[in-house]
């Protein structure tokens, strides 16, 4: 397999080299929030750069740098949380696409580690139909229910994940070394019934930070929902680019 090319390594003639050569952009979108007291601020971050290198590894895309921040309001009086506002991620990924049309490259694609940046890439690729003559696809983990069904053991939170089996197993798959499964615990917080029709928020209900159980989590959990994911993401950018 080869080893993925990114942008941030190259300089200008190696980047134009690698725009000739397969002329598709990866571009992670992460966030920095609390995720519990076992994993690190950047998961998301982490999460998300990963699944895109390995991506670039199978496909031959460039990958660009990865974008550390998302729209994490409701984790804001934590400290560490940096968080953009909606339309300011929005604006940050048609930027990225103007820049890179400019100079060849015919297709961007959106890896995402942070479920609410999702909002703001469906609306930026919208209008980014509009404006440029350039496909972009986003993607937050194809198939996510099914294959959590076939791997993990833990009920979500409501369909939501957040710092649970999901999340800390792949993260024991790509960086063990900032998993402290010492501190993993489970926590399902009542949900009221103004959740989600108020400012009620994620912050307000949890007091681990943990939403399902992330003592179910395993490395071997991790990489096999990991290949899963990575196959489904390399057929879509194959059928995407045509």
């Amino acid at each position: 397999m080869q080893k993925a090319k990114e942008f941030i390594h190259m300089t200008r003639d190696e980047a134009a080299q690698a725009v000739a050569e397969f002329p598709v952009a990866i571009l992670p979108i992460g966030a920095t929030e609390q995720h519990g007291h076992h994993l690190p601020l950047g998961v998301d971050i982490f999460l998300a750069e990963g699944i895109a290198r390995k991506l670039a590894e199978r496909t031959g895309a460039v990958l660009l740098p990865t974008l550390p921040f998302g729209y994490s309001w409701v984790w804001r009086d934590i400290p560490g949380t940096v968080s953009l506002q909606q339309h300011h991620v929005e604006a940050v990924i048609k930027d990225v696409a103007h820049s890179v049309v400019r100079y060849g490259v015919k297709m961007l694609v959106l890896v995402n580690g942070h479920d609410a940046n999702n909002t703001s890439m469906k609306y930026a690729t919208r209008e980014l139909a509009d404006e440029l003559d350039m496909p972009v696809i986003y993607l937050f983990y194809p198939n996510m229910e099914e294959i959590m069904a076939e791997f993990c053991e833990s009920e979500t939170w409501h369909g939501m994940i957040h710092a649970c089996e999901f999340e800390t197993s792949l993260m024991l798959a790509l960086k063990p070394e900032l998993v402290n499964v010492s501190k993993a615990t489970r926590e399902y917080p009542e949900r009221p019934k103004l959740y989600g029709k108020s400012s009620i928020s994620l912050g307000d209900l949890s007091k681990s930070g943990v939403y399902g159980d992330a003592t179910k989590a395993t490395a071997e959990k991790g990489e096999k929902m990991l290949n899963r994911f990575l196959d489904e993401m390399e057929q879509i950018i194959l059928e995407a680019y045509k």
